[in-house]
């Protein structure tokens, strides 16, 4: 990243690490494969610290170069070394090693943080049980406690669950199993974004997914993973605090290293943003957002498919005359925080009022005043209000260092506007 400032016409410009998402689905696909990988502009914050201990546990050999991560890769052959896999508070590799390991033989145990162990993943642990694994945690959290003799694959459905990252997780490891994995979702699936992200990662490193419906997908055996050279594109989750201060402040914005084209669903942000009266212009490798007067009014965001943009559109939500409501988002209840509710609390400790729903928040418009913010240990709560901040002075984020989690630089970065 550039630690310098360029402005020209007032426009100011920003970077962001690799996306997150793709990483750690890089990362897993890298590890199973065979052969050797490099995975260009990985982002290396903690998150990715706890998968890559995880996955070097499981038998990969993954070291910083140059240019990014080199990952030599397992073969579907994983390790059982009899120690504890320790993820700290990361959800995505605690459900994507979940089924990892089940590939591997021997005695495995997952767990992390107080906050992780409060995390539901019972879908997914009833999932592999119907596949023979003898597996289990408590009470539908972890730790996990697995008991690994290959995974068969096979025929299964998934209904209504509330993370989709239970469905990436069968379906990377899917091309290792004994027999593939036919895999129907029905009813309710949040975050489907992250399915097509997870198919994309798992084609761009070999292996074949067929689609016979929307909702239905056959992972054979014939195609593993190889290994091969893979750039993450930049994370389209971190730019959005960007193109929120681009929003609040009324400044124009370019984010470098992420495109509007992307396969990120967070993107569909920037679609709100002109709704609500910015104007968005796109390169190939930058998306600059010029921030107008917010249109008023009462309004109400789906962000089922885009939860972690609620924190973000929160913020928006603050500083726009009118109602918002976001809707579709009960699940954030059990993210690194309760997210609905700790919205609720420091949008109202900075003189807005907001209240909860069912399935997510209303918020009405104002002006915010400065205040100091509980962050919850979560990553998104802290980098929104620290935006918020700049529109609204005297506004002190208490833990600064949770944003570490998915942005290490981001301080550097804010910075600079």
């Amino acid at each position: 990243m550039r630690n310098d400032i360029r402005a020209k016409n007032d426009v100011v410009e920003v970077d962001v690490p690799g996306s997150k998402s793709l990483t750690q689905r890089a990362l897993v696909a890298a590890a199973l494969a065979d052969g050797e990988s490099l995975i260009r502009h990985a982002l290396v914050a903690e998150d990715t610290h706890y998968m890559i201990s995880g996955l070097k546990q499981l038998g990969a050999r993954i070291e910083t170069v140059d240019e990014g991560l080199s990952v030599t890769g397992t073969g579907g052959a994983i390790a059982a070394n009899g120690r504890e896999i320790f993820l700290g508070n990361n959800g995505t590799a605690l459900r994507f090693l979940t089924a990892v390991v089940c590939l591997g033989r021997g005695r495995y145990v997952l767990t992390g943080e107080k906050r992780l162990c409060e995390r539901p993943v019972g879908p997914l642990v009833g999932a592999l049980q119907e596949m023979g694994v003898e597996i289990s945690c408590s009470n539908n959290c972890p730790p996990v406690e697995v008991a690994a003799n290959g995974l068969k694959g096979g025929c299964l459905t998934l209904v209504d669950i509330e993370s989709s990252q239970y469905v990436s997780a069968l379906l990377l490891c899917a091309p290792y199993t004994a027999k593939g994995i036919e895999l129907s979702l029905e009813g309710n699936i949040v975050s489907a974004p992250y399915i097509e992200l997870t198919i994309n990662v798992m084609n761009d490193f070999g292996a074949k997914i067929i689609r016979t419906g929307r909702r239905h997908y056959l992972v054979g055996t014939q195609h593993i993973y190889t290994g091969r050279d893979y750039y993450v594109e930049g994370d389209a989750s971190s730019a959005s605090y960007f193109f929120l201060a681009a929003a609040v402040l009324k400044k124009t914005i370019r984010v470098n290293g992420i495109s509007r084209f992307s396969t990120q669903g967070d993107i569909r942000l920037l679609d709100m943003m002109e709704q609500l009266g910015c104007r968005v212009e796109s390169g190939p490798n930058r998306v600059e957002v010029i921030g107008r007067a917010l249109a008023a009014g009462d309004l109400t965001l789906d962000l089922g498919d885009m939860p972690d943009m609620v924190p973000t559109m929160g913020v928006l939500a603050a500083f726009r005359e009118g109602r918002t409501k976001i809707i579709n988002v009960a699940h954030l209840r059990i993210k690194e925080s309760n997210r609905l509710a700790a919205m609720v609390s420091e949008l109202n400790r900075i003189g807005i009022k907001a209240s909860e729903l069912p399935d997510g928040l209303e918020i009405e418009g104002g002006r915010p005043h400065g205040a100091d913010i509980e962050t919850y240990n979560d990553h998104r709560i802290a980098m929104s209000f620290a935006v918020a901040g700049l529109a609204a002075p005297g506004i002190v984020i208490s833990d600064r260092k949770c944003v570490d989690k998915s942005f290490p630089e981001f301080w550097r970065e804010l910075a600079k506007i």
